[in-house]
């Protein structure tokens, strides 16, 4: 009986000793990975928060170059009839859309849908303008039908992404 005594006098410290040794340590290595993921995270965000901004850059951009207005300007050259100017608006916007199309990735799927919704919208806004006008009709008829069009509409699809993407820019960046 005094060898288990003193056998266990010996040993119930040195457990005690083990297991809080084990704790302390087990806590520290805790913290270094906790520690560890963080800098990660931080290192991945330096990289990945330039090129997010960008892709919000370049989505608003997007979003300047299909506004009717402008595309317009850019778009209609001397001698076009209607149904040219029709088509070199509608594929201008899809140009556009498919160089910025790898920019959904960084993006909020929200975000993304309503820059695909206003590259619909004004596609469908130049197509029914288009219909509307006879074979003759020159691409200046075209082009004042869809400014009329623009002008009324109160609020366009490109207007409510770029408020979108604005909004979006200035919460995940500010």
């Amino acid at each position: 009986m005094l060898a288990l005594y003193e056998l266990l006098k010996y040993t119930i410290p040195s457990l005690v000793v083990l297991a809080t040794a084990y704790y302390l340590l087990k806590m520290f290595l805790d913290k270094e990975t906790e520690k560890a993921q963080m800098q990660m995270r931080l290192d991945v965000q330096k990289i990945s928060m330039p090129i997010r901004m960008q892709a919000y850059e370049r989505l608003v951009l997007l979003l300047e170059r299909i506004e009717p207005a402008g595309l317009l300007v850019r778009t209609n050259l001397p001698g076009m009839n209607a149904s040219q100017l029709q088509s070199a608006l509608v594929q201008s916007i899809r140009s556009e859309f498919e160089h910025n199309l790898s920019q959904q990735l960084y993006v909020s799927t929200k975000a993304w849908e309503m820059v695909r919704s206003a590259r619909e919208e004004t596609i469908k806004r130049i197509n029914t303008a288009a219909m509307k006008l006879t074979t003759e009709a020159t691409s200046t008829d075209l082009a004042s039908l869809i400014l009329i069009n623009d002008i009324d509409a109160e609020q366009s699809a490109v207007k409510g992404a770029l408020d979108l993407l604005k909004s979006e820019a200035r919460n995940n960046f500010f």
